[in-house]
């Protein structure tokens, strides 16, 4: 099989996952993600012959750095209209959140959100892409032990940053459902 076509198969059978990776990375941003995938299948096609036999843990990688320039490069977009004064809070349009804005689980999302990037990466690579370690480790560029070792230490600083959440949750959820004054 010739480069062209490992790098064609490569492309229909891992398009869409890796669409939702990149989907799922720039949440509320619907308009890169189009962009960031064919910037990730430039980038595999120019190095097409350096595919693995596995290409979606290396395809994987290669989003990451796509995403960094994306927000990267978002970031300057911003803060340049900022500078500009043309932002929505100078104009007076605020965004409103409505009811269902507290999705259930969403205190998962929060203590999630408390941690590194690269604890959410890891933590993501393995539950939302379902990777296992060794392809954790070719996504993230280092080795299986190395890989193993950063899940390990996401999992723990996730497990207590939800156990720091549990009085916040239990309170808010007190007061969400009635307190005891509540007759």
């Amino acid at each position: 099989m010739s480069n062209d076509e490992i790098f064609a198969a490569a492309y229909r059978e891992h398009y869409w996952a890796v669409s939702r990776y990149v989907a799922r990375r720039l949440e509320g941003r619907a308009g890169e993600v189009e962009e960031v995938v064919a910037e990730v299948f430039t980038v595999a096609w120019r190095r097409r012959a350096d595919l693995p036999p596995s290409p979606l843990p290396w395809l994987y990688g290669v989003a990451r750095n796509c995403l960094a320039n994306a927000v990267r490069g978002h970031g300057r977009r911003r803060r340049l209209v900022d500078r500009l004064g043309n932002d929505d809070t100078a104009h007076g349009r605020h965004i409103a959140m409505g009811p269902e804005a507290d999705t259930p689980g969403a205190w998962v999302h929060e203590a999630l959100s408390r941690l590194s990037a690269a604890d959410q990466e890891v933590l993501r690579l393995t539950a939302w892409e379902e990777l296992g370690v060794d392809e954790v480790a070719v996504a993230l560029g280092c080795g299986s032990r190395a890989a193993a070792m950063r899940l390990h230490r996401a999992r723990r600083r996730l497990r207590t940053e939800i156990d720091r959440m549990a009085p916040e949750r239990a309170k808010a959820d007190a007061h969400s459902v009635g307190g005891p004054d509540d007759d």
